[in-house]
């Protein structure tokens, strides 16, 4: 026996503790060792509502700036307009004076309202006459340049225009940039960067240089009367710090990685304690799953294969102790000794995990030396962590069970034996019944051939035709013994591709004279585009040929037209090829044909009673079916079928030959 020794690890020989509370207390331990994360939980819902706060602090402060910025879009916006409609008045002053008269395009420059225009604000003051062209302009591009009209604004310029009475216009051409210093009030521009867009988008003047940023919040407001198409922008030029970047976050930020460490020590004590605990549910549950399983043997092997545990029932049906048998190696000592190499695989392919999970039967050995046949279920053995340490085994002893189906086996035999006793009888009697009509005609034609030799020589014709006759039905007669001799003997037919036409018509030819003497009228409908089947033909012509000797003995005292009718067709789909024989005799007369079939059973007064069950056997040897039914207009239907291709099982050949017993 290879036994380890005393100082390898074995499981624990189940010094357990009571097992009384165990379910209850392993309940309590289990929400014990999740208490550690409770404070890291509640801190982090107390951080997250935190970071909820300042990000909704930080929104409601975002949509206070955005509103205060609206409103000072709204305010300048006003600004802006009003300015420009009081130069718009200006303007029209001017256009009245010229409408008037009192202002010449000679003395255009020097005018007092144009003068101060080009000092406060205009850039270019243009007047248009009623024929669209310029009468005066200030200031004139062919005078020398002033300072009063120098435009020092390196922004883009708009303008204002008014009509004159009578014709004409004046135009006032004024710096965006200049309009924005002188009407955008000095704490609103420390407060917004703001812009003037035109209808495209692009920047035409602005307080501050470079693009607006993202961050920045800002507003758009589009502008009317001279800057029709127009937009004011205002963007805050403090930007709002985001919330996941303001001090609690930072402070928070520190407190969670502290708060994390003291968990986990936390966490570290408590599974000390879980890991005891673990330890004695672990044990708590071996001794339970062992206990439960005492009606059967109980067997545990570590991932190495060692026997670990056996329980008491194990160990009996062996012969050995427990003690005797823990701490094992391959190969065991209850392996039977012919066979180590062959359980030795057993045992491999099981530690690979490839054991069958419907269980396997093995053959162990007792002590004593006696066969133990086993029913081996094999599953994993699962610590209280998941992990697989081992294999766990529960072994049913069916030795009993299998005395008794080997007592039903060797029982099925004898009955076997008897059906073959049995089936000599019907071997009598299928001779006597096939080589009837065949020894009758070499009997006849004995005599004949008696009778013509006294009268002439043996040149004579019809004596040379008798003995080829007779010769051919003795020929017939000793195949047809061959052939049930086969079947009788479980030998399988002979098997080979055939017409089924050309049976039938052969089946027709041996019973042609007494067909003629009963005077039965023949219509044979034979389907000439049936496949071959694969089938002896002589035991298939016998069937044929019975069939039809039936049909023509139940008419032979019957009155009036005898009719017979072979037809062979498809059934089935086109499975199977089917004879089918009517006569217009006295039909079935409500008999089945389980009846007709029956061994020994017969209508006939000369009959045997085996024809059809002969038929049968034979039908069904060829995985084929015979079937009677009476025909519609009167008489008798016999048919049989036979599958067009062979089948591969051969357990039907069995059936038809027990049929036969």
């Amino acid at each position: 026996m290879n036994k380890v020794p005393p100082s390898a690890p074995l499981l624990p020989q189940m010094a357990l503790p009571p097992k009384p509370r165990t379910a209850l207390l392993g309940m309590r331990w289990r929400h014990l060792a999740t208490l550690w994360a409770w404070p890291f939980v509640l801190s982090l819902v107390f951080v997250l509502g935190v970071m909820a706060w300042l990000a909704k602090a930080d929104l409601d402060e975002r949509e206070a700036r955005q509103a205060e910025t609206i409103s000072d879009v709204l305010s300048l916006e006003a600004q802006i307009s009003g300015w420009l409609d009081g130069e718009a008045r200006r303007l029209q002053v001017l256009a009245d004076l010229v409408a008037s008269g009192a202002v010449l395009p000679d003395t255009f420059d020097n005018q007092a309202l144009v003068l101060d225009g080009m000092r406060r604000f205009w850039v270019s003051v243009t007047w248009v006459d009623a024929r669209g062209r310029i009468a005066a302009q200030v200031p004139d591009d062919q005078l020398p340049p002033r300072s009063v009209y120098r435009d020092t604004d390196t922004g883009m310029a708009a303008h204002v225009s008014v009509d004159i009475e009578g014709g004409g216009s004046l135009v006032a051409r004024y710096s965006t940039a200049n309009l924005l210093r002188q009407s955008v009030p000095w704490w609103l521009a420390s407060k917004y960067d703001i812009r003037l867009l035109d209808a495209q988008e692009d920047v035409v003047a602005a307080t501050a240089d470079g693009e607006r940023q993202p961050d920045q919040i800002w507003y758009r407001k589009s502008l009317g009367g001279s800057m029709q198409g127009g937009w004011l922008e205002l963007a805050t030029r403090e930007r709002l710090v985001p919330w996941w970047r303001s001090a609690p976050m930072a402070l928070m930020a520190g407190f969670v990685p502290l708060l994390a460490v003291a968990s986990w020590m936390l966490r570290q004590q408590m599974q000390g304690v879980a890991r005891a605990e673990e330890a004695w549910r672990t044990e708590a549950a071996w001794r339970q799953a062992m206990e439960d399983s005492l009606a059967v043997g109980i067997r545990a092997r570590d991932l190495d294969g060692r026997l670990i545990y056996v329980n008491r029932t194990m160990a009996d049906m062996v012969g050995y102790t427990p003690e005797e048998l823990e701490g094992v190696m391959p190969p065991m000592p209850y392996w039977p000794k012919d066979e180590i190499e062959l359980a030795m695989k057993r045992h491999q392919r099981n530690m690979a995990g490839a054991a069958p999970r419907d269980g396997y039967e093995s053959r162990w050995q007792h002590r004593d030396g006696r066969p133990v046949e086993v029913m081996v279920y094999e599953a994993p053995l699962v610590d209280a962590k998941g992990q697989q340490i081992g294999w766990m085994a529960s072994v049913v002893n069916i030795t009993e069970r299998k005395r008794m189906e080997e007592r039903e086996r060797k029982q099925a035999e004898a009955m076997a034996h008897h059906a073959r006793l049995t089936m000599l009888g019907e071997v009598a009697s299928t001779l006597a019944h096939e080589l009837n009509q065949p020894l009758s005609a070499i009997t006849s034609y004995n005599a004949g051939v008696q009778n013509a030799l006294q009268r002439q020589g043996f040149s004579d014709a019809l004596v040379l035709n008798a003995i080829q006759r007779m010769g051919e039905q003795a020929s017939h007669a000793g195949r047809i013994v061959k052939r049930i001799r086969e079947f009788l003997t479980r030998r399988e037919p002979q098997r080979e591709p055939c017409n089924i036409n050309e049976v039938v018509e052969s089946a027709m030819g041996l019973l042609l004279r007494e067909i003629t003497r009963h005077g039965v009228a023949v219509s044979m409908q034979l389907d000439r585009q049936l496949p071959q089947i694969e089938a002896d033909p002589v035991l298939i012509e016998q069937v044929a040929a019975n069939l039809i000797r039936n049909a023509c003995d139940a008419m032979a005292t019957q009155k009036g037209p005898r009719r017979l009718q072979v037809q062979t067709q498809l059934a089935q789909g086109g499975q199977f090829v089917k004879v089918v024989v009517t006569d217009n005799g006295p039909g079935l007369q409500g008999q089945t044909i389980e009846a007709l079939c029956a061994p020994f059973y017969s209508t006939k007064s000369d009959g045997m009673g085996m024809g059809l069950a002969i038929c049968r056997s034979i039908v069904e040897l060829h995985y084929g079916a015979l079937d009677a039914h009476d025909a519609p207009g009167g008489g008798a239907v016999m048919s049989f079928s036979v599958p067009c291709r062979p089948r591969l099982d051969r357990s039907a050949d069995d059936h038809a030959r027990a049929d036969l017993a």
